[in-house]
C-alpha cells in the first residue's frame, strides 16, 4: 500500500461534512509536524482551519487546500458505504476522494518525501487548510488570509488541490477562476382574479420583456483566458397555490459567472438600467461569491506544467472554466494560484471514486513542483 492511499484513507473515514473536520487537520498537523512544519491552528467561529510553515525564509510556496465534504446523499445509491474508503480493483471510493482528500494526502506525502531529499531548501513550504469551502467560506481561506495579510505574512505561490483533471491526471490547470454574482429580484404587481386581468397586474407579464433582454444580453465577449460572462436562472417562484389567482408578487434569483472583463458593480448597474427601462416596481439584493482571477503565466505556471510533463509525460492545458474555488480568497494577496488535482468525473456525486495510481502520480507531480521551485 502506498504512503498517499495510506493517508486518504484514513482522511476518508472521517466523515467531516461541512463544517465538521472530524480530526482530520490533526492528522495532516502531526505528520507535517513531524518533518519540521511550525503549526497554527486558526479557528473563526465554528470552522476550524490550520497554517503551517517550514522555513523562514522566501518565496513561500503554499498548498491550499479543505478536509470538509459534502454530504453523501442517499445512502443507498452508493455501491460502498462513503466513509469506508474501500479499493476495489485498484479504485479508491469514498466522499472527498477525489474532492479533496485525496489532494491533501498528496500534498503530505510529497513534502515528507521532498524534505527528505531537501532537508533545507531554498525557501518556505506552507499549508493553509480549512474546513470550510464547501460551505458559506465565511470563516475558514478568507479569514486565514485576512490575518496572515494583518501582519505581513505572504505567499509567493499557491497550489490549490482542487480536482482540476479531465480526461487524465494533470492534463488540465486551472489559472483562473470565473467571477460569480447572484441577484435575487422581487417584482410587485397587483393579486387579483385571473377572469378580471384588467383588475390585477401579473408580475411575470412585467418582467417578461426585462427577462428576454437579460438573457439575449451580450455581457462580453470573454478574451484570451475567459469565456464570454454567462447569465442563468436557478429558481424563479410566483402564485398562491390556487389556479385562479393572479400573484401579487415574483421571486426570481439569477447568476452571472463573469470574466476579467467586468467587475460586479458594472453588472449591477447594467442590470438596474434594463428592469429601470421596462419601469418594474421592484427590489433586487445581491451577493458577490468571488471574484475573478487569473495567473497568466509566471514561475508557478511553468514549474507545475513541467512537473506534469515530467510524471505524466504530457504538457496542460491551462483553463479558467468551472465553479469557484478558494484560490479566489488567494489571489487578490498578488501570489500566483493554480489548481491542480485528480480528475473531477464524480466529485459531488454517490460512488465518488479516485484511482489508486493517480494518487501516487499526483504526489509525484507535487514533488516534482517542490524540486523545482525550491530545490
Amino acid at each position: 500500500m502506498s504512503k498517499t492511499l495510506d493517508l486518504a484513507q484514513d482522511l476518508i473515514r472521517r466523515p467531516s461534512v461541512t463544517p465538521v473536520d472530524q480530526g482530520c487537520q490533526g492528522l495532516m498537523i502531526r505528520r507535517l509536524e513531524a518533518i519540521g512544519f511550525r503549526v497554527e491552528r486558526m479557528r473563526f467561529g465554528e470552522v476550524e482551519n490550520f497554517w503551517a510553515r517550514r522555513g523562514s525564509a522566501g518565496p513561500v510556496l503554499a498548498f491550499a487546500g479543505h478536509t470538509d465534504v459534502v454530504p453523501p446523499g442517499p445512502l443507498e445509491r452508493w455501491e460502498l458505504p462513503p466513509f469506508e474508503a474501500a479499493v476495489r480493483d485498484g479504485i479508491l471510493y469514498g466522499r472527498g476522494a477525489a474532492d479533496m482528500k485525496g489532494s491533501l494526502a498528496a500534498m503530505v506525502t510529497a513534502c515528507e518525501a521532498f524534505v527528505a531529499e531537501h532537508p533545507e531548501p531554498q525557501g518556505s513550504i506552507a499549508f493553509l487548510i480549512t474546513a470550510d469551502e464547501e460551505g458559506p467560506a465565511t470563516d475558514g481561506t478568507l479569514k486565514v488570509v485576512q490575518a496572515l495579510e494583518a501582519r505581513g505574512e505572504k505567499m509567493d505561490w499557491c497550489l490549490v488541490g482542487e480536482p482540476s483533471s479531465t480526461d487524465r491526471l494533470g492534463d488540465v490547470i486551472k489559472n483562473g477562476r470565473r467571477g460569480s454574482l447572484n441577484g435575487w429580484l422581487t417584482v410587485f404587481g397587483l393579486q387579483g382574479h385571473v377572469a378580471y386581468p384588467h383588475l390585477a397586474k401579473n408580475p411575470l407579464h412585467a418582467l417578461a420583456p426585462a427577462l428576454q433582454r437579460l438573457c439575449a444580453e451580450e455581457w462580453d465577449r470573454g478574451n484570451a483566458f475567459f469565456p464570454p460572462t454567462s447569465f442563468q436562472i436557478p429558481n424563479l417562484n410566483m402564485g398562491t397555490g390556487a389556479e385562479n389567482v393572479v400573484p401579487g408578487e415574483l421571486e426570481m434569483q439569477f447568476n452571472l459567472r463573469f470574466s476579467t472583463e467586468l467587475t460586479p458593480e458594472r453588472i449591477q448597474g447594467r442590470i438596474r438600467a434594463i428592469l429601470d427601462q421596462h419601469g418594474l416596481d421592484y427590489e433586487i439584493r445581491w451577493k458577490v461569491s468571488g471574484r475573478p482571477f487569473l495567473t497568466a503565466g509566471g514561475a508557478l505556471v511553468e514549474a507545475a506544467c513541467e512537473a506534469v510533463e515530467k510524471v505524466q509525460g504530457y504538457r496542460p492545458r491551462l483553463d479558467t472554466g468551472g465553479g469557484t474555488s478558494d484560490g479566489r480568497f488567494i489571489a487578490p494577496t498578488g501570489a500566483e494560484v493554480l489548481e491542480l488535482g485528480p480528475r473531477n468525473a464524480t466529485i459531488h456525486k454517490a460512488n465518488e471514486c479516485v484511482a489508486v495510481d493517480e494518487l501516487d502520480a499526483l504526489a509525484a507531480v507535487y514533488r516534482q513542483l517542490l524540486r523545482q521551485l525550491l530545490g
